[in-house]
């Protein structure tokens, strides 16, 4: 640049300077950063709603138990696989003398055949594996499904408890400062007051247990489900809903085709296949050898064909056959056995659950109605100075009492009602 523009430039860079801090905002001071983090005004949005329907699905599509008892059958796919191949051939080099002139080169390819049916019956005993493996995946969805009805029926019941013993401590805490307001006037005893006090303050440990209870609850039916317990929102169910008694033929048919009768007559196939396996292994192997021969003395090659068998003189796989029919007949006395202890337990079960339908019937029908009227009138008969304190209590009690015993019936019918579901399976329409 030259000299003598220098002054110019840095009279123009001066003359700009007051424009620049006019065009230029001024800096708000920073606030000081503060200690309370913040928080969107938007709740965290709630789970939605879990139906039984829902829950089912949820179980049958992701469980972890499942998605095992499936590995184990497509593994069983590949033993089925391995199973129907035919033995490798064996290549082998024999060679005769060290020195070039008189030395003899064999090259032998030799291929076992297995003539008496040993890989067609291993295949069979395969396939017998892999079909029960299919039954106990089949097997566990009706166990899963049976613990997710448990599971979320005892959670709606659970629910159903925190519900009664709420209401329970409300009366109580409205019988305790009646009670209070009688003393302070002079119409009763303080006994009755500490009576009412002992009386609320049972009623709250109460609802303390049945929400732990409601807690323990939905932690196994998150574990029955096999998702986080977070993901469980409200329980869109009715406890008092209970499943329809099934029919006599209904039973007996699924009975025929239960899981465990599946497993145990797929087990005797098994042994069976595993029988006529051992019983093809007595006929040896017969191995064909083809091949070559190279003689340097005679200056040519030699083909070379041989077959070689075992001798079964001594080993004829008689133990083996004679383990294999055991095991059979074991399976088919344990098959048998298992039948009688399904249907010992359909029966006890079915029985349960009519009982129980029964009870809640009942309790729903008389025993509730009653008790809450009795209740009702002995705090009106309080109110008006007709009953005493004890009466009313007496008539809480029997209320309170009654409500539990038909919470506990609805959750022995439902307990019932899985373990019938459990041993019978899941209905055809439902697989």
């Amino acid at each position: 640049m030259p000299k003598f523009l220098v002054p110019l430039y840095s009279a123009a860079l001066l003359s700009l300077l007051p424009l620049a801090a006019r065009a230029v905002p001024q800096a708000q001071p920073a606030s000081p950063p503060s200690s309370t983090p913040t928080t969107s005004s938007t709740p965290p949005a709630s789970p939605p709603s879990l139906s039984l329907n829902a829950a089912i699905e949820r179980a049958l599509s992701s469980h972890p138990r499942l998605r095992a008892a499936t590995f184990e059958v497509e593994a069983a796919d590949g033993a089925v696989q391995q199973a129907a191949l035919p033995p490798n051939p064996s290549l082998g080099v024999e060679q005769e003398d060290t020195r070039r002139e008189t030395r003899t080169l064999t090259v032998l390819l030799s291929q076992p055949l297995e003539i008496g049916g040993q890989r067609a019956a291993r295949t069979a005993l395969a396939r017998r594996g892999r079909d029960l493996s299919q039954a106990e995946l089949d097997a566990l969805r009706a166990e899963l499904r049976a613990d997710v009805v448990q599971a979320y029926f005892a959670a709606l019941v659970a629910q159903e408890r925190v519900s009664a013993a709420d209401e329970s401590l409300r009366i109580a805490g409205g019988g305790a400062a009646a009670t209070a307001r009688r003393v302070a006037a002079g119409k009763l005893s303080p006994v009755d007051e500490t009576r009412a006090r002992v009386a609320e303050a049972t009623a709250r440990i109460e609802l303390r247990q049945a929400q732990a209870d409601r807690l323990a609850a939905r932690h196994a039916l998150a574990a029955s489900v096999g998702i986080d317990e977070a993901l469980i929102g409200a329980l869109d169910g009715s406890a008092a809903s209970l499943p329809a008694l099934p029919a006599e033929a209904d039973v007996a048919r699924r009975m025929a085709d239960a899981p465990v009768l599946r497993r145990a007559r797929l087990e005797v196939e098994r042994a069976q296949a595993a029988y006529e396996l051992e019983r093809a292994r007595r006929i040896p192997d017969l191995t064909v050898t083809v091949g070559a021969k190279r003689a340097q003395e005679i200056g040519r090659n030699q083909a070379v064909i041989g077959v070689s068998m075992p001798i079964p003189l001594f080993d004829r796989n008689q133990g083996a056959q004679r383990e294999a029919l055991k095991r059979r007949q074991a399976a088919e006395q344990l098959a048998e056995a298992e039948s009688m202890r399904l249907r010992a337990d359909v029966l006890s079960a079915a029985d349960e659950l009519e009982a129980r339908a029964d009870e809640v019937d009942a309790l729903q029908r008389t025993v509730l109605p009653g008790a809450r009227e009795a209740y009702t009138a002995a705090t009106r008969g309080f109110e008006l100075g007709k009953f005493g304190f004890l009466d009313v209590l007496d008539a809480q009690r029997t209320w309170l009492q009654a409500r539990m015993q038909w919470l506990d019936a609805l959750a022995r019918a439902h307990r019932a009602n899985a373990d019938l579901e459990r041993r019978l399976g899941a209905p055809a329409q439902q697989k």
